[in-house]
């Protein structure tokens, strides 16, 4: 029987047996085969550290939100607690990647005199790590200009096993950051201490593998040391916080209780630091309803409340992608009205998943059929979970509630090959009304970066496609165009569609991306002091974060306006809508 405190994706991954979940993209993720433990996220009131045990880890994040790590037999016990209210599963994230100041209009603000420079601000670059070496992070003294860098895939025993004998005792002993448990956190100090030595890497082994946290920080705060500041950032001399986001265990994802993690550091840090702060996140994924109701989207809503504090998400590279699908019914249409959604799979697709998201209060027939005229129907009277083989495929499908804070209704589709891989071809769900009050559907793929070419719907909604957290409402979403062009980017997420209802006035509050910036062909920096050209919201947000920065030193740092953050800065970035 489903658990109503849990979403319906853990629902689903707890009736699941292992040997399915191990094939599964999503189903396992935060479940450790090990000590056959859940990290969850949760959402609880009153003193959630009084459910610690010696099998039960409790981290308290911020606002009411924290991480359990707990054995599996153990959760229907837990969610059974007054504390807990709601527990979700972490998800993947993953980075946004498909001349840039001057169409941003960085130039007139940053030439006068005096001029801004980001001084007194904190950016936090949320990513892949940082060179930590590169001129373009330090001050014009050789300094580092990064405050703190955490590195939640090191381990700390490893950091100070290969510390070279004495350096140990200058540099401090390799430990998380206090009140968390995972990875090393490297001061300025010891920064410093690294790059005058003769090797830095083994004073601070952090290594940006990728450069896209690399590139990221750059476009936002490159000081402008290398190429005679051709790659000169919009905030060079803002301060940085730089967290690699991730977990010791090698080839895995960075997903969502990281995040939350590195950001109640963050906001912790700029609070302790007494600086306002701008935090870069450039990585997101398509799991959810997209209405802002997910516990990641609520945590950074009140995140972001905390201090002086803004928040620039982008808007991730699924507008052309494919992998959304939605549609409408109207009040009382016949049963006779099928919607039909085609979906195209390409060839050697591993499994992969399908969300349906509806109104609770809507009730639909649905069939799948597989390529080769296999059907199923799906009953939504019974919440749940099933099993069914279609051809060489299997379905797992659930069925779930609405959740505490959505009266949104998710029914899931996990696709398992039931040898080596999904049946190649066209799937056709077709959708029947039976009773609808709102009517409206949506179907979303995983993201474009985990799927095979040739899988996606065959009549795609390019609307609605921002990926999640940018979905928050209280963060500034990101889109990117082309500046050559001067169009949006055909890859950059959207929002929802505009309609003009005569007498009704549509608010700005609904309109997302918030903004668009400069995100195709970005000259920027990488590591080891590489110049690269990218593209995708990775790479139009951190234009933003660094213009945020920006205005919080006129405002917060000069003392031109005190209340230069938050919910300001976002009504500011609507202003051009």
């Amino acid at each position: 029987m489903a658990n109503q405190k849990l979403e319906t994706l853990l629902n689903l991954a707890l009736e699941t047996p292992e040997v399915e979940r191990q094939k599964s993209e999503q189903l396992g993720v935060g479940f450790s085969e090990e000590d056959r433990t859940w990290e969850l996220i949760v959402k609880y009131n009153g003193d959630i550290g009084k459910l610690r045990s010696n099998v039960v880890f409790v981290e308290e994040l911020i606002a009411g939100y924290g991480i359990v790590t707990i054995p599996e037999n153990l959760i229907d016990v837990f969610t059974q607690l007054d504390e807990v209210e709601y527990v979700e599963k972490p998800k993947r994230l993953y980075f946004s990647i498909v001349s840039g100041k001057q169409a941003s209009c960085i130039f007139p603000v940053t030439a006068r005199n005096p001029y801004l420079t980001g001084k007194g601000v904190l950016i936090a670059v949320i990513d892949s790590g940082i060179d930590f070496e590169s001129p373009e992070f330090r001050d014009i003294r050789g300094n580092t200009r990064i405050q703190f860098l955490w590195d939640q895939t090191l381990v700390p025993e490893q950091v100070n096993a290969r510390l070279p004998a004495g350096e140990e005792e200058f540099a401090g002993k390799a430990a998380p950051p206090e009140g968390f448990h995972l990875g090393v956190e490297f001061s300025k100090y010891r920064i410093d201490k690294a790059l005058k030595s003769s090797d830095p890497k083994q004073v601070v082994p952090s290594y940006d593998i990728s450069g896209h946290g690399t590139a990221v920080a750059a476009i936002a705060a490159a000081g402008g040391r290398l190429m005679d500041g051709q790659y000169q950032g919009v905030a060079p001399e803002s301060e940085l916080l730089v967290v690699k986001m991730g977990n010791p265990v090698p080839d895995s994802f960075p997903r969502t209780t990281e995040l939350m993690r590195a950001m109640t550091y963050a906001v912790k840090k700029a609070i302790e630091l007494g600086m306002p702060l701008a935090v870069n996140l450039s990585f997101g994924n398509t799991y959810g309803s997209h209405d802002g109701t997910s516990l990641v989207e609520r945590f950074l809503d009140n995140a972001a409340e905390i201090g002086r504090c803004v928040v620039c998400v982008g808007s991730g590279n699924e507008g052309a992608a494919g992998g959304h699908a939605a549609g409408s019914f109207g009040m009382n249409e016949s049963v006779g009205n099928v919607r039909r959604i085609e979906l195209s799979v390409g060839n050697y697709q591993t499994a992969f998943s399908v969300q349906l998201w509806k109104e609770y209060a809507d009730i639909f027939r649905i069939t799948l059929t597989s390529p080769g005229g296999r059907e199923t129907a799906i009953d939504l009277s019974k919440t749940g979970g099933r099993s069914v083989i279609l051809e060489d495929t299997q379905v797992l499908i659930y069925v779930g509630e609405p959740s505490p804070y959505s009266v949104s209704q998710e029914i899931y589709f996990d696709l398992l090959p039931v040898q080596r891989y999904i049946n190649q071809g066209i799937w056709t769900i077709n959708i029947y009304p039976i009773r609808t009050v709102v009517g409206s559907y949506d179907f979303y793929l995983p993201g474009n970066t985990v799927l095979n070419t040739g899988t996606r719907f065959f009549t795609p909604t390019p609307e609605k496609t921002l990926t999640i957290p940018s979905t928050a409402g209280k963060v500034i979403t990101v889109g990117a165009y082309d500046a050559s062009f001067e169009s949006y980017a055909d890859f950059s997420g959207r929002g929802y569609p505009l309609v003009s209802i005569p007498g009704e006035r549509v608010f700005q509050r609904d309109i997302k991306p918030d903004i668009a910036a400069p995100g195709v062909n970005i000259n920027t920096i990488g590591p080891n002091q590489t110049f690269v050209q990218v593209s995708g919201t990775s790479f139009a947000t951190p234009f933003v974060t660094g213009s945020a920065a920006l205005m919080m030193e006129w405002g917060i740092v000069r003392g031109n306006d005190a209340f230069l953050y938050d919910a300001v800065i976002i009504g500011l970035s609507k202003k051009s809508l």
